[in-house]
């Protein structure tokens, strides 16, 4: 028994999200993985991810891991016979055999997401599927000023989509950076965890602070009252991308 760890990137434009929708027609990443595993080792395989991404999220470092007993394919030429199977917007980077216990999930100790602005008043054509357009300008320091209260250990129940219950809701943030490429402004999220749509959250929040609907001493209350209405609007799903998954 071989248990395998894959290290995936993808355009998630033409992608009903990163989990199966079996039965519904949609296209995944997870099914086109697994049909394309499936075929290649002759056996059903399916897939663990690292990250459910929504649709239209994109990735440069998803992880899946799969076992399989009869692996027929050298790990080094994984990444060779399944990018001549799969579309040109998936694509497979790495491929390494790993302990039985390695777990692309829960075996995960950060993770870092991207976010993407296009602030300029005309969306280049080139990057309206990878960025969110924001034709007014950011004020770049205030939204600097604001991500700093994001950095520790906090309860982030105000950044989480409404309906969508966990258990815990405290993460911690080792990194909240924005970098300036204009007219695109990146921001940078790296943490152990992420409760579901908390970095397009964290992103509308900053883009307020940034057109100056909120202002960066508001921060702390809106994270301490931990009230999904109190942070800014859900950026959209194009501007995301998972960057980076460390172990």
């Amino acid at each position: 028994m071989k248990n395998i760890k894959l290290t995936v990137a993808y355009d998630g434009t033409n992608y009903h999200g990163f989990q199966e929708q079996r039965g519904t027609g949609l296209a995944t990443i997870q099914e086109v993985l697994e049909s394309t595993l499936s075929t290649l080792g002759k056996n059903s395989i399916q897939v663990i991810g690292a990250g459910r991404t929504d649709a239209g999220v994109h990735a440069q470092g998803q992880v899946v891991n799969f076992r399989s007993d009869k692996w027929p394919i050298p790990i080094e030429k994984i990444h060779l016979a399944m990018n001549a199977l799969l579309p040109l917007d998936l694509r497979i980077v790495k491929a390494e055999e790993v302990t039985m216990d390695f777990h692309a999930r829960f075996s995960a100790s950060a993770k870092t997401y991207r976010y993407s602005i296009y602030n300029h008043r005309v969306l280049s054509p080139f990057h309206r599927l990878y960025c969110y357009h924001e034709p007014r300008k950011l004020d770049v320091e205030a939204m600097r000023k604001g991500a700093l209260h994001l950095l520790g250990s906090h309860d982030f129940k105000s950044f989480q989509a409404q309906g969508t219950p966990v258990k815990d809701t405290i993460r911690t943030i080792f990194r909240a950076e924005i970098i300036e490429e204009l007219p695109i402004i990146h921001l940078y999220v790296r943490g152990n965890g992420f409760l579901y749509n908390m970095v397009r959250i964290i992103t509308g929040t900053l883009i307020g602070l940034g057109i100056g609907k909120i202002k960066p001493e508001d921060m702390p209350g809106i994270i301490q009252g931990k009230n999904r209405k109190l942070a800014g609007f859900t950026a959209p799903p194009q501007g995301l991308c998972l960057m980076e998954v460390e172990y």
